[in-house]
Formats: structure tokens, C-alpha cells, sequence
């Protein structure tokens, strides 16, 4: 079988020749020493500075040479989430450079206080400034918006690579999504949004929709196979919200987007972090074709997302990122071992990390979760 009908065989719950392994994002230290040189392949803080200092184009240029060699080095990869990587800001985008008051940390125009994490190799707000205090208006959130022509300059890496690309993989790509999850302002303050005016969330919801019907109008079509949302709906110990609002507020949304997706005839793959047990009934309801980001210390993981779903939601995960960034060689070939003990047979099963290879994995329990792999992936 080629790496394209192995995935999906899988996700059409059939035994393919082979358990497919599939890539999510591979952090840049990881990418970089793949490739035996520095890459900007998800080098979050080193892109956003790259655009703060008005190299976009260097940035564009680094993905085009570099993402086509990351897969043909690691050509066991089945699945490609191409989306994650290859779309770039438009041309010309130069956003303006905060101050920097100290090593690592920089001031934003609006009061805002930017540090750079590395745990996580992110730079990221770690206070709201003036902006946060913004108050919410039903007018905020039209149902009949306003959607101008995408700026077509975002697919430069996509275009430049996708036939640099091996013409079997299984590609996840981009199309116009509504945000599942509306929090408006931020996590903290979304979550009391919605316990105090969940009329206003579900008001945004509903525009979000909309303006995500308008766009997908006005979308060029691309190939793919498959298209990916992205929204971490619980956390270690339950959902960030009731699975009654749930229901009303966010549910509503995933079914738009994997509707919209499947009317296409792709496949529609969810990330989620978390616990997301309160829900999952409705994450099946949705027709989610694969549930990605299974989070082992949340209680998820694959055989119990094939089990739980009657066979009617693929699984996307069983390598711990914990154990890839903090444990040894032996911690990950057991996660291997046992996610195909566990979930191998029957298909529906796609084996990655439980989130990504993510900035700070150990080179050598990379390397212990390919072999591992390859000597049980057959079926």
C-alpha cells in the first residue's frame, strides 16, 4: 500500500499492511538536527522575531529549501500536516517590533509584557496591557460579515513544496475554519464570558460561522486529503466547560467545520488536548473522522478513543511527548509497544506523539520511537 491509502484504510477502521505513523509538527531543534543545520521549521520565537526585524522573505525562503529535505530524511512518515508549517504570513507582513526592556522579555505599544519561554521556545504575552479590557457588544459580531479575498502570498511555502513533496503522503492542508472553542480575550477571561454572558459567546459562535462560510466561498482550491482544527477543549482532569454548554456554545461549530470538510471529501481530523471524556460522545456525534493529541495523563489514549467510539473515530497518538522530552530511549519504545498491543488490530489506529515532537524532545527518544516503530508497525 502506498502512505496515502494506508491512512486511510485506518481511518476507514480496516487493517492496512502497516500501522501508519503520522507527523504533527517536529519542533525546530529536532528539525535541526535531522537536517544537520539550523531551520526555521516551527522556530516559533525565531519566526516571530524574524518578522518583527522584517525577514519574512528569509523566513520563507528556509522553509522551501528545508521542508522538503526534513521528509525525504524522514521518509517513514505516512502523514504530512503540511497546514502546520507551510502556511507563512502574506508579503510584505512586518509587524512592529516591541520594545525590548530586558534579555528575553519586550513591551508591546499597548502596555502589553511579551517573554520568551525556553521550555517551550515561544514568545508570548504573560500580561494583557491595555487591550484586555475590552468590552463585548452584540454588534462586535455581525452574521452577515464581511469577508475580503484571501491574500493568496500565504501559500508561497505550500506551492514552492507541495510537489517537492513524495506524491503518496497523506497531506493535511488549509481551509477556512471556525473557531470551535470561542473565548473571547483569552482563556481567563473567555471562561467568565461564558459563565456570565454565554448569549455574547454564542453570538461570536454564530459569526464565526458565518464569516467562515463567506471565506470558504472565496477559497482557491488546493489537493489534500485531509483537513485539521485545532482547538484544546479540556484540560488534565475534565473540559474547560459543562458538556451541557458544550453543546450549546462550541458543538455547533465542530460540526460546521467537519461538515464543510466532508462535503469536500476529505477527512476531518480534531486536535484536542485534555480530558476530553465529559464530551466525547459529542466530539462522535460531530463526525470527526480522527481524534488527535490523545493525552495519556488526561486518561486518553488510543484504544480507548476506538473502543469508546464504536469504531467510528480513529485514533491519532500513543507516544507520550511527556516521555519523549523528559523520559529515556526504554519509556518510549514501551509506549510504542503497548499503544500496538493495545490498539493495533482492526485498523483505526495512526501512531504519533500525544501532542508533537515538541521543542525540548531528547534526539535519542526521537530516534527510539521511529525504530520502535518500524520493527512493529506490520500487521
Amino acid at each position: 500500500m502506498t502512505p496515502r491509502e494506508r491512512v486511510k484504510a485506518a481511518l476507514r477502521f480496516e487493517e492496512p499492511d502497516r500501522v501508519p505513523l503520522a507527523c504533527y509538527a517536529i519542533d525546530c531543534d529536532t528539525a535541526s538536527r535531522v537536517l544537520g543545520r539550523h531551520t526555521f521549521i516551527r522556530d516559533k520565537a525565531g519566526q516571530r522575531i524574524a518578522f518583527w526585524e522584517g525577514r519574512r522573505d528569509e523566513v520563507v525562503e528556509g522553509l522551501i529549501r528545508d521542508i522538503p529535505e526534513l521528509f525525504e530524511k524522514l521518509d517513514i512518515y505516512d502523514l504530512i500536516h503540511l497546514r502546520k508549517i507551510a502556511i507563512v504570513p502574506p508579503k510584505g507582513y512586518h509587524p512592529p517590533a516591541p520594545e525590548q526592556i530586558e534579555e528575553g522579555v519586550w513591551e508591546t505599544g499597548d502596555g502589553r509584557i511579551l517573554k520568551y519561554s525556553e521550555i517551550t521556545n515561544e514568545i508570548a504575552a504573560v500580561s494583557s496591557g491595555t487591550g484586555g479590557h475590552r468590552e463585548y457588544r452584540m454588534e462586535d459580531f455581525p452574521l452577515d460579515p464581511e469577508v475580503e479575498l484571501e491574500d493568496e502570498s500565504i501559500y508561497e511555502v505550500w506551492d514552492a513544496v507541495i510537489d517537492r513533496l513524495p506524491p503518496d503522503r497523506y497531506i493535511v492542508g488549509h481551509y477556512p475554519m471556525a473557531t470551535e472553542q470561542v473565548l473571547l480575550g483569552g482563556y481567563e477571561r473567555g471562561l467568565m464570558e461564558v459563565a456570565m454572558h454565554p448569549e455574547m459567546v454564542e453570538r461570536a459562535c454564530a459569526s464565526g460561522r458565518a464569516r467562515a462560510e463567506k471565506a470558504r466561498k472565496l477559497w482557491k482550491r488546493r489537493n489534500f486529503d485531509a483537513v485539521m482544527n485545532e482547538n484544546d477543549f479540556g484540560h488534565t482532569t475534565g473540559t474547560f466547560v459543562s458538556p451541557d454548554t458544550f453543546r450549546r456554545l462550541f458543538l455547533p461549530n465542530v460540526k460546521c467545520n467537519a461538515d464543510a470538510v466532508h462535503a469536500q471529501g476529505w477527512d476531518f481530523i480534531q486536535h484536542t488536548c485534555g480530558d476530553n471524556r465529559p464530551i466525547f460522545d459529542q466530539l462522535v456525534e460531530a463526525e470527526i473522522d480522527c481524534l488527535q493529541a490523545l493525552q495519556p495523563q488526561a486518561g486518553m489514549n488510543p484504544a480507548m478513543v476506538k473502543q469508546r467510539s464504536g469504531n467510528r473515530m480513529a485514533a491519532w497518538g500513543g507516544v507520550d511527548v511527556a516521555n519523549l522530552v523528559a523520559g529515556e530511549p526504554e519509556d518510549v519504545r514501551r509506549d510504542v509497544r503497548e499503544t500496538m498491543e493495545n490498539a493495533k488490530a482492526g485498523g483505526g489506529l495512526i501512531l504519533g506523539a500525544s501532542h508533537s515532537i515538541a521543542w525540548g524532545t531528547k534526539y535519542d527518544n526521537f530516534m527510539a520511537m521511529l525504530d520502535e516503530f518500524e520493527r512493529t508497525r506490520d500487521y
